[in-house]
């Protein structure tokens, strides 16, 4: 750790890589300790007094390795990478007792400075390696050695409200964000569902149905805090929603987790492990037990964490064969109720994404019109909001900023009322990329950096 009298010169060095002015680290700092709930007061002189060797005080350590992590493109630095203290947390582990790590996960984040200390807790690539298959046969046989400890029945009805719960929470994150209900969510899933699971249940259907349905639940969990930019908080959700999917015996459910792992990693610039998670999302019975729709979605995700790999090829096959399994999706075939929101225009937008990082921008603005074009922007607010910001970008991208300025107008109207660290994302770089254009810009130019900047300060 660095000494207070000694210049932290590692600091200094990560500051110089991204580029950034002391102001702008300074004003990204408070931004990521607004985002958890906490107001500081840093400024240049700040910056200065840390890069001579002055320790950062209470939770600010992370709040500003936080900020070098996004400056630098999502590659992840820590407190201690820096010179600096910071929290001891968990990281999430696979070989806890799945009941037993729900509700200590649960005891942490309905108490405010309990939440905040696990907000603080590194997102770590390394608990990206997944288990091998004795892990999964041992959570099979776990789920059956449970069963029948208590006196509380638990039966059909029961198992329906628990999914109305979820398809109710599901619905207004795809319309307001991650940071709305959030915390409801939580208590839900670690009083009511958790107490569910420690049940007695009046037939296996029911068992397994109820797994599933928790680990839908602690995958929303861990979705919505990834929506709102709290990466370790969604990986700790989204671990224990592959174990509670493993308990239920159910290979898509866990697919389905896996594919949203690998999505935030390929976010935060870990394409190897990306590609890791999205390949073993695709793998035997995850893929083939998996419905149409489903497979799609688990498909175009493999096919984006190639593109970010770097493999063109493999990830047009990949798009191809995402493309062909949605289109045998049919009304008469059940679907899960977790894959209610995609469809035609979702499949677009990660398919223009995949393209975008492949640099065919041409192809990426084909699509992500097409995932415009054909959304019902009133229930999918926040997706539609993205996907005009990335829209907007790319044509950045191209020097067609009169066309980014009208799509940026359009998403800032979508993202009225919309909670997400995503959309903020899409608003910081909006005025990112129109930088440039301050000083000598039009009024359309003008008139968006407004209303980004005003976003950004609502929603902090």
């Amino acid at each position: 750790m660095a000494s207070p009298r000694e210049p932290n010169e590692r600091l200094r060095a990560l500051i110089s890589e991204t580029g950034l002015s002391g102001d702008a680290l300074a004003r990204l700092v408070k931004r990521v300790a607004a985002e958890r709930g906490e107001r500081l007061q840093t400024n240049k002189s700040t910056v200065s007094q840390w890069i001579s060797g002055r320790q950062p005080s209470g939770n600010t350590a992370a709040y500003l390795a936080e900020a070098l992590s996004r400056a630098l493109r999502g590659r992840v630095v820590t407190p201690t990478e820096i010179g600096l203290p910071e929290h001891a947390a968990p990281t999430p582990d696979w070989h806890t007792d799945t009941l037993t790590a729900l509700a200590e996960l649960g005891r942490a984040d309905v108490h405010m400075e309990r939440r905040r200390a696990l907000g603080m807790t590194v997102y770590s690539v390394a608990a990206l390696g997944l288990p091998d298959q004795q892990w999964w046969d041992r959570m099979a046989d776990s789920a059956s050695a449970r069963r029948d400890r208590s006196t509380r029945r638990v039966g059909p009805g029961d198992l329906d409200a628990v999914r109305d719960m979820t398809a109710m929470f599901s619905t207004v994150d795809q319309r307001r964000g991650g940071a709305h209900a959030w915390t409801a969510v939580v208590q839900y899933l670690t009083t009511d569902v958790t107490a569910y699971l420690h049940g007695g249940f009046t037939d296996d259907r029911v068992r397994r149905g109820l797994f599933t349905t928790a680990a839908e639940l602690a995958y929303l969990a861990g979705w919505m805090a990834f929506d709102s930019g709290r990466h370790a908080v969604a990986q700790h959700y989204f671990t224990q929603a592959v174990k509670l999917a493993a308990e239920a015996g159910d290979a898509p459910m866990a697919a389905h987790v896996l594919r949203a792992m690998a999505h935030q990693a390929i976010d935060l610039g870990h394409p190897d492990e990306a590609l890791g998670l999205a390949a073993a999302s695709v793998a035997g019975d995850r893929y083939r037990l998996a419905t149409p729709r489903e497979r799609a979605l688990l498909g175009v995700v493999h096919a984006r964490s190639l593109a970010a790999a770097g493999r063109r090829h493999a990830a047009g096959k990949a798009l191809l064969r995402a493309e062909d399994d949605l289109a045998s999706a049919h009304p008469d075939i059940g679907e899960p109720d977790r894959v209610f929101f995609f469809g035609e225009a979702s499949l677009a937008h990660e398919t223009a994404c995949a393209l975008r990082d492949m640099g065919d921008l041409d192809a990426s603005v084909r699509e992500f019109r097409r995932s415009v074009r054909t959304r019902r922007s009133a229930t999918f607010t926040r997706t539609h909001a993205v996907t005009l910001g990335y829209l907007g970008a790319v044509h950045a991208r191209m020097k067609n900023i009169d066309e980014a300025c009208a799509t940026w107008s359009k998403a800032l109207d979508a993202m009225e009322g919309v909670r997400s660290g995503r959309t903020r994302q899409a608003a910081a770089e909006m005025r990112s990329l129109l930088s440039p254009y301050r000083r000598r810009g039009t009024r359309a130019t003008g008139e968006v950096d407004a209303r980004a900047a005003a976003y950004l300060s609502a929603t902090t």
